[in-house]
């Protein structure tokens, strides 16, 4: 049984990326920006920019966080994003969710210019992943795929379960399995006989929100397990996936904290330096 060390690998990526910007930085005197917008005092919002600014600045890139109160207009984020849209300077923008009730998530997901939008989520880049073209992923789907392909290089024909269809993990992961061959089923909180659908994985990607959902009666005998759970039981951070019962059984597991957390933030950091390059072309 491994445990895959998602701090580890995130490392590796991170330095990656910060070789090729030295690179750039060389040869064309610029850096990739990344400009992320704050709304509010949410707290894990905070320690999550806070995250993305720190590993933004050692990788070399610039990095802009723009602050608004809770109570800011739909109006101004959306005059922001079009003022940054148009900046040369900026290569990836990023409004951080949640977001306070008076704004709208799809007007502003879907004002961030295509080109520059790191996070995924913009129906153009949407419909690329589906599509099976070029575009920006979501990054926390990303990190998952990168983190199976350390386990297992070659995962066509291999069975991979989904649960969850959010559209910031479920579906956008279904996506990136199907393109490496995978047959792929999306299991959810309506599923029949959700228990006998996870026992078919040979990966089991879990991403729902439900702490400790995936028992070890769930997983078969070396199946990867993908948990992108992070949840509060009794001042203690778990995962979707009941860990300590589960890694005996699996061929691989992600722990929580440390396994999918610090390859979202590291691909959002590859996202913003593809912007980058695809903007200079």
């Amino acid at each position: 049984m491994m445990i895959i060390d998602g701090k580890k690998e995130a490392e590796l990526l991170r330095e990656e990326i910060k070789k090729e910007i030295l690179k750039i930085k060389k040869s064309k005197n610029k850096v990739p920006g990344l400009t992320v917008i704050l709304i509010g005092n949410y707290t894990p919002s905070q320690i999550y920019v806070k995250n993305k600014e720190k590993n933004s600045k050692e990788v070399g890139m610039n990095s802009d966080v723009i602050k608004y109160s809770d109570d800011v207009s739909e109006k101004e984020i959306l005059n922001k994003i079009k003022e940054l849209n148009n900046d040369q300077n900026v290569s990836g923008i990023l409004v951080q969710l949640p977001l306070p009730k008076q704004i709208d998530k799809e007007k502003i997901i879907n004002s961030i210019h295509p080109s520059k939008d790191v996070d995924g989520f913009n129906p153009v880049n949407v419909g690329n992943l589906s599509s099976g073209y070029q575009g920006l992923v979501p990054c926390t789907p990303m990190g998952c795929l990168m983190l199976i392909k350390k386990v297992e290089k070659n995962l066509s024909g291999k069975h991979a379960v989904v649960i969850g269809r959010s559209n910031l993990n479920g579906k956008p992961m279904a996506q990136l399995l199907l393109k490496e061959n995978c047959t792929v089923t999306i299991v959810h909180s309506k599923t029949k006989n959700l228990q006998q659908e996870c026992l078919k994985a040979d990966i089991l990607v879990a991403a729902v929100g439900v702490p400790n959902l995936v028992k070890k009666d769930w997983v078969k005998k070396d199946a990867i397990v993908i948990d992108v759970g992070i949840n509060k039981l009794n001042d203690k951070i778990v995962g979707d996936v009941e860990f300590d019962q589960v890694k005996d059984i699996a061929k691989a597991i992600t722990p929580v904290p440390g396994g999918v957390g610090p390859m979202t933030i590291a691909c959002l950091l590859k996202n913003t330096l593809e912007c980058f390059k695809a903007s200079q072309t």
